[in-house]
């Protein structure tokens, strides 16, 4: 759909002349107040984007994680200058691997990290453990002062963390998605953002898959589709440029 054809929605925020910004998406553009809108960097961590992460060491392919660091570190800086809160999601568990749950959790099953380190002892304790390398935030991508960290323990960023409460005490309820994985943990509390009254944008290039181009490809349709919108990283920044 050609958004210049269509009127934009009217999202959460005061819309004056001097403040709004039209932000083309897919499947119409949204009008948004940049006060009213953060930026969602969702665990661009070593972990998913290093080399000798968990990821990689767990057989997935990262080769397009680079592409998606310098889009974000775009993006971020945009966002900065135009005013957006800049927020940081990092997951991972204590050291001992409380928070990861145990043999009852769901997630002790299903994480691959966990899987990949009990299929491969020698890796005990390197994967996602607060304080190591893997869970660190890439180098490229570290937050600047006034940035907000909030941890996280499962796939969506709004699952048993203070994100609601930190967005909603900051009079924000437009999020930018970026960060790794897309079908993964930015779909995942992306969902929940829709299911908590947020509009939410996926940037497309600034998200990058664990599974393939099907997966990626598939997200996008249900963000479009069911739960909100998608735009890309030079739209944004030309849209918010101050």
């Amino acid at each position: 759909m050609n958004s210049t054809l269509v009127s934009p929605i009217r999202t959460f925020g005061t819309h004056t002349p001097h403040t709004s910004v039209v932000l083309p998406c897919r499947p119409e553009p949204l009008e948004l107040d940049p006060s009213a809108t953060a930026l969602i960097i969702v665990d661009m961590q070593n972990a998913y984007a290093s080399l000798g992460g968990y990821v990689d060491t767990a057989g997935f392919d990262i080769s397009g994680a680079q592409g998606v660091i310098a889009n974000i570190a775009a993006i971020a800086h945009a966002a900065r200058q135009a005013g957006m809160p800049v927020v940081y999601l990092q997951n991972g568990w204590d050291a001992a691997y409380q928070e990861a749950g145990g043999e009852g959790s769901p997630n002790w099953h299903k994480s691959n990290a966990l899987k990949t380190m009990r299929r491969r002892p020698e890796l005990s304790g390197r994967f996602l453990a607060k304080g190591g390398w893997d869970y660190e935030l890439v180098d490229a991508l570290k937050p600047l002062p006034g940035d907000l960290v909030v941890p996280k323990t499962r796939y969506s960023g709004f699952f048993n963390s203070s994100l609601d409460s930190t967005l909603r005490a900051r009079g924000i309820r437009n999020l930018v998605f970026t960060g790794i994985a897309t079908n993964v943990c930015v779909e995942s509390t992306l969902r929940d953002a829709f299911h908590l009254e947020y509009f939410a944008v996926m940037l497309r290039d600034a998200t990058h898959d664990l599974g393939g181009r099907a997966m990626q490809d598939a997200t996008e349709y249900n963000v479009e589709t069911f739960f909100g919108w998608t735009s890309d990283t030079q739209t944004f920044i030309d849209a918010v440029k101050v």
